[in-house]
């Protein structure tokens, strides 16, 4: 699946976590979270392979559940960057958006490759 296709299936994540989670995530509109599922899309381009290789001792001694935490880490970044218009009222609502997003992207990845789309 290329970036523009992830960046879409996050956009209709967010719009759809924060009508269902209205009081622990906010997004003002479609076009702010189109900026951003980019810049979330850009931050794990560039941003996550570092976090991820220097937290590589604690994520195996979790056995991989800290990955949720980098995951969380990356959209609470991406929160800080867009601004007020896209925001999480704790940690644990990004944690939980983290979850939300790992598990759709998963099925959808899993589909695509499945059915080659």
């Amino acid at each position: 699946m290329n970036f523009w296709q992830r960046t879409l299936i996050n956009v209709l994540v967010f719009l759809a976590t924060a009508g269902f989670f209205p009081d622990y995530f906010h997004v003002s509109s479609v076009w702010v979270a189109f900026i951003a599922a980019v810049v979330l899309g850009l931050l794990n381009m560039f941003v996550k392979p570092l976090l991820v290789v220097l937290s590589l001792p604690i994520t195996v001694m979790t056995l991989g559940v800290f990955y949720l935490f980098i995951n969380g880490f990356m959209l609470e970044m991406t929160s800080f960057l867009v601004g007020s218009s896209f925001e999480f009222s704790s940690f644990g609502s990004a944690l939980l958006v983290a979850i939300i997003l790992s598990v759709v992207n998963l099925i959808i990845t899993n589909y695509a490759t499945q059915n080659r789309i």
